[in-house]
C-alpha cells in the first residue's frame, strides 16, 4: 500500500535481501520507480546479486547509505513508489547520540522513514534481524510503529522458506507463502507437499504421514521418530528438530503411563522432515504412532495419514479444518486417514476413527496397548474393525 511500512524480519543468511531485491525488480520491470537502500553491503555487491538475479532494470535504482536524512532526501528526489531500506539496524539519525542497532537509534530512524513514506508516499520494506530465540532484533515499539510485520523463516541448509503476516493493517493474516531457493533467487512453490514428501520412504519404520494446515495452507509433512531403548537410563535424551519439545513430552508421559509402554526410561529422536517447523497440535497423534512404530519396530502402513490432538488422559481430540487437511491427502494419493472419533467423511478416503490413543494404535497394527484406565471394554463397530498384531 502507498504510504505504508512493512517490516521484513528474518533469521541472517535466509534469504531477505534477496526476497526485497526481487520484490523491487518486479515493481520496476512493472513501471514503479523502485529505490534499493543497501547499509549493509557494498553498492558492488548488491549489483552482483541483481546480475545472478537478472533483477536489472532502467527503473531499480541503488543507493549505499547509513544516514537516515540522506536516505530521506534521495526519497524525495526520486520519489519511487517502492523503497528497501536494508537494514533498519544499521540506519542511524545524526542528531541522536547512540549507536546504529540501538533501541533509541532503530525507534528514531522508524519514525523518521514512516513519516517519509506518508509524506511522499511510497511503500517503504525495512529489512530487520531477529534474536537467538527467534523474537524481533529491536525495541517493541518498533512492531507498533510499522503496518505490516512479514517473518521470513526456514532452515538455510534447506530450500524451503516461509513467509508468515504476523500482522496485516490491510488484511488477514492467515494466508502462508511458500518459496524455494535456487541459483536464480526465490521461486513460488505450488505443489509443497511434494516437496515435502520428495525423499520419503514409504513403510519405514517411524515414519508418519500427517495433514497438517499452516494458516490457510494444508500440507503433507514427514514426522520421524527412532526410539533407542537401554536398561538402567536414569537420564534419557530426547532430541527435537522441527517439532515442539513441550508436546512430545506430554505425549511420551501419556505413552508412558496411560497405555503403559516403555518409552519413558528410552532416549528419543524426533524431527520433521524438510525443514519445516510443525506448531499444529494436530501432529500430536502422528507423532505418538512414529514414535511406537519405531519402538515396535512395526511400520505405519505407507497409504494412512494421521492427524488428531491427544488430551493428558490419552483421549483423541478433533482438529480444526479436518475437511481441508484430508482433501489434501486425496490430493497426494493417500487412501487411508487414522482421525479422531467426530471426523466428517471425505469422498475417496477411507476413515479409521479412534477415540483413544490405544485404540489408534491397535487399528493401524502398531501392537495392544492396555486400555485407558477407568475405561471399561468396548466393541467396536463392524465398519471400522481392523486387525490388529498381537
Amino acid at each position: 500500500m502507498a504510504g505504508s511500512v512493512t517490516l521484513l524480519a528474518g533469521e541472517p543468511g535466509v534469504g531477505k535481501s534477496t526476497l526485497a531485491l526481487q520484490l523491487a525488480a518486479q515493481a520496476a520491470q512493472r513501471g514503479q520507480r523502485s529505490l534499493y537502500i543497501s547499509a549493509e553491503e557494498s553498492p558492488a555487491q548488491v549489483q552482483q546479486r541483481a546480475k545472478r538475479l537478472d533483477a536489472l532494470c532502467p527503473d531499480l535504482w541503488l543507493a549505499g547509505s547509513n544516514d537516515v536524512d540522506a536516505i530521506v532526501a534521495e526519497i524525495g528526489r526520486l520519489e519511487p513508489g517502492l523503497v528497501i531500506v536494508d537494514s533498519i539496524q544499521t540506519v542511524a539519525v545524526a542528531e541522536v547520540g547512540a549507536a546504529p542497532g540501538s533501541v533509541t537509534q532503530v525507534r528514531a530512524a522508524a519514525l523518521r522513514l514512516a513519516n517519509a513514506a506518508r509524506v511522499h508516499d511510497c511503500a517503504i520494506v525495512l529489512i530487520g534481524h531477529v534474536t537467538k530465540d527467534g523474537s524481533l532484533a529491536g525495541p517493541r515499539q518498533l512492531e507498533h510503529l510499522v503496518d505490516t510485520v512479514l517473518n521470513f523463516e526456514g532452515d538455510r541448509h534447506h530450500a524451503l522458506r516461509l513467509l508468515r503476516a504476523v500482522k496485516h493493517r490491510f488484511g488477514p493474516t492467515s494466508e502462508l507463502g511458500l518459496f524455494e531457493m535456487v541459483q536464480g533467487g526465490l521461486v513460488d512453490v505450488e505443489d509443497a507437499s511434494g516437496l515435502f514428501l520428495a525423499d520419503r520412504r514409504p513403510g519405514a519404520v517411524g515414519s508418519v504421514v500427517f495433514p497438517m494446515v499452516d494458516g490457510q495452507r494444508p500440507l503433507l509433512v514427514e514426522l520421524q521418530s527412532l526410539v533407542v531403548s537401554g536398561p538402567g537410563c536414569t537420564d534419557p535424551r530426547r532430541s527435537v528438530q522441527g517439532v515442539d519439545g513441550g508436546r512430545l513430552a506430554l505425549l511420551l508421559a501419556v505413552l508412558g503411563r496411560v497405555c503403559e509402554l516403555p518409552v519413558l526410561s528410552a532416549e528419543v529422536y524426533c524431527l520433521a522432515a524438510g525443514g519445516v517447523t510443525v506448531h499444529d497440535p494436530g501432529a500430536d497423534l502422528a507423532l505418538a504412532c512414529a514414535i511406537v512404530s519405531s519402538l515396535s519396530a512395526k511400520a505405519v502402513p505407507a497409504d494412512t495419514v494421521i492427524c488428531g490432538e491427544v488430551g493428558l488422559g490419552g483421549e483423541v481430540r478433533a482438529v480444526r479444518h479436518a475437511e481441508r487437511r484430508l482433501a489434501e491427502a486425496v490430493r497426494g494419493g493417500f487412501r487411508r486417514a487414522l482421525v479422531p472419533a467426530n471426523s466428517p467423511d471425505i469422498v475417496g478416503l477411507s476413515l479409521i476413527r479412534a477415540s483413544t490413543v490405544g485404540e489408534a494404535l491397535l487399528a493401524i497394527g502398531l501392537g495392544a496397548a492396555r486400555p485407558m484406565r477407568g475405561s471399561g471394554p468396548r466393541e467396536a463397530d463392524p465398519a471400522r474393525r481392523h486387525p490388529a498384531a498381537s
